[in-house]
């Protein structure tokens, strides 16, 4: 204790980022699988498949099912296609050791937030501020396990943070042309990685013309273009013959199904992020970000804007918004302290407001402590892997109790399967059962996965009317936390997975 006091006192940065290593580590060695659907059917399914010469998504021009640009962003994918290339030569094929090294260089880049996320705060602040910003961004209870997953809205953050720290850390007018040029630089790059943080560069601008810096207006506008052109326009261009087709099917789709999807009410992301940060500390920084709001203008339009656009559009998820959660810490923090130094009533209030600290590190550490190694989507990886001793699975049928649609992921098979997986409008799983039967002999499941809480009698004897050669191979179990999940809310569909083998054409279980 005595070493780590010296620490604090001496070099908080330094135990700072000791802190945010050794937990993302425990995320990187355990939190395998997944979080949501976007951070690995639409980056690890996609470039794992067109480094085996297939195209799981079918985006690119000449695949089956494609009829033009799907709206997509290639370049993060086509970062991991870049990566999963590079394994390939190598010789490198296990699919879980490709995650723990992709897990490894996410949670590597995610330093850079912690990173510069304390020298933001200490220089709009102070130290003291600067120590507590650190430990929250490196030990927050859910920045571990998130900074490892493949997340478009987690992994452009350390773009938007140096883009501020480079916009923040220039105060001679000497080198604040080149400083916001390179700023411009990291906010076309996050644009890359993430169409959204358009609306976090706009906001820097209007935060620059507000304080009548157009010198700086004009470098950042210029080094935002360059990324965007070179790398949206070249990747479009390449492949569809035009620049920017795949961000302007984006924005347009967008918009035309802004309420086919997740409607949720304009107050909705107020809630998610005060929940995120623990109430009551929560409005401790909500407070302290307004507080001072004139002080850290570059921060606080930038979010006021991201959050405004979001918060105005109708389909919400709650990691649209991650992107501005470290700004708000950043900021809020100092603000917080400043507030508490100038008010009486909170000066009188010290007490409870320790308290109120006191309850957050509590809840934190033990949330953190859970929440970091949690292996998510266990069951599902696990099926796939479990499936991957058996070669040429050509066909697999998925039948869920409650008849809805659920994605088994290839990537840890190894293999590109046909999942048949699809239930039709007003289908059953009778009707299902029938319709897969009635295909070619050739094209009849090799595995039949049950999903559900339990192996239900009565889809077995349905499946073995039309498949009467499927025998029992293993059950495979979600995690615990899965588990609670899938409890809490139904819609995480976090269930055990029967596997049923059809020995006509799998004679003998794989050992």
């Amino acid at each position: 204790m005595k070493t780590l006091k010296k620490y604090w006192d001496e070099k908080p940065l330094l135990l700072i980022m000791g802190a945010a290593i050794l937990f993302r580590l425990i995320s990187v060695i355990f939190a395998r699988g997944w979080g949501m659907i976007d951070d690995h059917f639409l980056v690890i399914e996609s470039s794992q498949s067109w480094v085996d010469g297939t195209d799981y998504n079918s985006w690119l021009p000449g695949s089956a099912g494609n009829t033009g640009p799907t709206g997509h962003n290639f370049f993060y994918p086509g970062v991991h296609f870049l990566l999963f290339s590079f394994f390939k030569l190598i010789g490198l094929g296990d699919p879980q050791v490709k995650m723990l090294i992709v897990r490894a260089i996410h949670a590597a880049w995610s330093l850079i937030t912690v990173f510069f996320g304390y020298k933001i705060a200490e220089r709009i602040g102070n130290e003291k501020s600067a120590r507590l910003v650190g430990l929250l961004l490196a030990i927050l209870w859910f920045m571990p396990w998130v900074s490892v997953r493949n997340l478009v809205e987690v992994a452009c953050i350390p773009l938007l943070i140096l883009a501020v720290w480079f916009m923040i850390s220039r105060s001679e007018p000497k080198g604040q042309f080149s400083a916001f040029f390179l700023a411009g630089l990291f906010l076309g790059l996050a644009f890359d990685v993430r169409y959204q943080t358009a609306w976090f560069a706009v906001g820097s601008g209007i935060a620059l013309l507000l304080m009548k810096r157009w010198r700086e207006t004009i470098a950042l506008v210029l080094g935002a273009l360059l990324p965007i052109v070179l790398i949206q326009g070249t990747i479009d261009y390449f492949i569809w013959g035009k620049p920017f087709v795949e961000m302007v099917t984006y924005a347009t789709g967008n918009f035309a199904t802004a309420t086919q999807y997740i409607v949720l009410p304009w107050y909705d992301y107020f809630l998610v992020v005060l929940g995120i940060l623990v109430p009551p500390v929560s409005f401790f920084l909500f407070a302290g970000f307004i507080k001072n709001w004139k002080k850290v203008l570059l921060i606080f339009i930038p979010v006021a804007v991201f959050f405004i656009f979001h918060s105005i559009y109708p389909n919400k998820q709650e990691r649209f918004i991650l992107p501005i959660i470290p700004f708000i810490i950043i900021a809020g923090v100092p603000g917080w302290f400043d507030l508490v130094s100038s008010s009486r009533f909170l000066q009188s209030k010290k007490k409870i407001i320790n308290g109120c600290w006191i309850f957050f590190w509590v809840i934190n550490i033990v949330a953190l402590l859970v929440i970091s190694p949690v292996y998510s989507k266990r069951a599902r990886v696990e099926t796939m892997s479990y499936l991957s001793r058996y070669k040429n699975v050509q066909y697999i049928l998925v039948a869920d109790e409650e008849q809805r649609n659920e994605q088994f992921p290839r990537f840890y098979l190894g293999q590109w399967p046909r999942i048949y997986d699809i239930y039709k409008d007003g289908e059953t799983t009778d009707s299902l059962f029938l319709r897969i039967s009635s295909l070619p002999a050739s094209e009849q499941p090799r595995f039949i996965l049950f999903t559900g809480e339990s192996n239900k009698p009565m889809n077995i004897q349905i499946a073995r009317k039309y498949f009467p050669f499927i025998v029992y191979e293993t059950v495979i179990e979600p995690g615990f936390i899965d588990k609670l999940m899938h409890w809490l809310n139904p819609i995480n569909r976090n269930r055990k997975v029967f596997i049923y083998r059809n020995t006509h054409i799998f004679p003998n279980k794989a050992g």
